[in-house]
């Protein structure tokens, strides 16, 4: 089993090859691969001592950066090594400053895994959420590396419950720790023989709280709100927009920030023309009395956080696609009410909000358009439900304590 999944590693490494050529995105994980063992080289010498963190893209990096931030403080004479899986989480990520060396994991082959725990030796390593690369985890153990996963979140379609899972099953054995989100995952593990494992809850609770000890002051966005109800649609996609444009288009003295996933100025210009309210965009906001426009459409990354400060009420996107539930705790945390479509089976903070009523799924335009208006004109619902949301965050939060608890003992 070990020799085909090497051989068809190696065979999709040589596929994405060529696939490189005529998709961007794919151009960049194989170009970013070429150098990974050159930086390495000149960043870690031989007497260095180093920790590693690996998560799959942007999302993983978010869950495991509390983590990252703990350990760098108890451990300050180690370098810290993290990679990536995807363009998306290293092309933005790539400058962190909470990291020494930032890289592409290389495709996990023999090779690639014996030279990079090799050069890197890590005295500890921590895989976050979802990230199970059988070489690694087999050189890692050979080498005596205490393994974590952090925020692990194990399902029943997994290949590792499977009866053909035998060879991933025998990969998780390199584990030191699992410390997984739920009971649930705990009792999957379980049930293959793995008794290494804590419920320690998810680190994105933790993270988010951090956000509102920083300054989130945007002064062109509170010029734009204007003391008015604002909904702000996160991370959203055209299926998600699609559901609420026409209520933006008929609603009235209320301000809307939309905050799309995708910036490309293609996409901005058809949701632009999609709006029949008076609308800027981030990118065209100097100069104008922003107070002036009913919606803003925010062309740019990084500033999603701080517009939910301004938030009465949240659309977060990604509920009317397949591509995934987008995060719903950053808003919950600054304490609003969040609506999310029908698609969030794989996201256990979305049921268990939905539950406790500080979020509301809607699987429809027809029941979009009911819940914004109700989240509009009713104060008392909109400040329950946010009060509901605010505190799903604060009672969830202690996820990194109690794993830095557990390494430390």
């Amino acid at each position: 089993m070990f020799f085909l999944y090497n051989l068809l590693t190696v065979f999709t490494g040589f596929l994405l090859k060529i696939v490189a050529l005529f998709n961007h995105k794919i151009s960049l994980f194989v170009k970013g691969r070429k150098t990974v063992f050159n930086t390495l080289e000149q960043h870690i010498q031989p007497q260095d001592k180093t920790i590693w963190f690996h998560s799959a893209s942007l999302g993983e990096y978010e869950q495991g950066l509390p983590v990252m931030e703990k350990i760098r403080k108890q451990y300050p004479d180690h370098k810290i090594v993290l990679t990536f899986f995807s363009p998306s989480g290293y092309e933005i990520r790539k400058n962190t400053k909470t990291a020494d060396v930032v890289v592409y994991l290389p495709l996990d082959t023999t090779g690639n895994a014996k030279r990079f725990v090799k050069v890197v030796h890590p005295e500890m390593a921590f895989f976050i959420k979802y990230e199970y690369w059988p070489n690694y985890l087999k050189e890692l153990k050979k080498a005596g590396t205490p393994t974590y996963l952090i925020s692990g979140l194990m399902r029943k379609k997994q290949v590792f419950f499977k009866w053909y899972g035998g060879f991933y099953r025998k990969a998780l054995k390199a584990f030191t720790q699992f410390f997984v989100q739920d009971n649930s995952s705990k009792e999957l593990l379980q049930s293959i023989g793995l008794h290494n494992v804590s419920i320690s809850g998810d680190t994105r609770f933790d993270r988010v709280s951090e956000i509102l000890e920083r300054d989130n002051t945007l002064p062109f966005i509170e010029e734009f709100k204007n003391n008015k109800i604002t909904m702000v649609a996160g991370s959203s996609w055209p299926k998600d927009e699609s559901m609420f444009i026409d209520f933006i288009n008929s609603s009235n003295n209320t301000k809307f920030i939309i905050a799309p996933h995708n910036i490309k100025a293609e996409q901005i210009e058809q949701l632009k023309n999609s709006i029949t309210k008076k609308t800027v965009l981030f990118s065209e906001k100097e100069g104008k009395n922003l107070a002036e426009y009913e919606v803003f459409i925010a062309d740019t990354i990084g500033i999603l956080s701080k517009i939910y400060s301004y938030a009465d009420f949240a659309y977060v996107g990604g509920g009317f696609g397949t591509s995934g539930l987008h995060n719903i705790l950053e808003p919950a945390a600054f304490g609003i009410p969040i609506v999310i479509g029908p698609n969030h089976q794989k996201f256990p903070e979305a049921i268990a909000m939905i539950h406790m009523g500080g979020c509301i799924a809607v699987k429809d335009k027809k029941e979009m358009e009911e819940t914004l208006s109700s989240l509009i004109y009713d104060d008392d619902f909109r400040n329950e439900k946010g009060h509901i949301a605010g505190t799903f965050v604060h009672m969830n939060r202690g996820a990194v304590d109690r794993i830095i608890s557990n390494i430390n003992n």
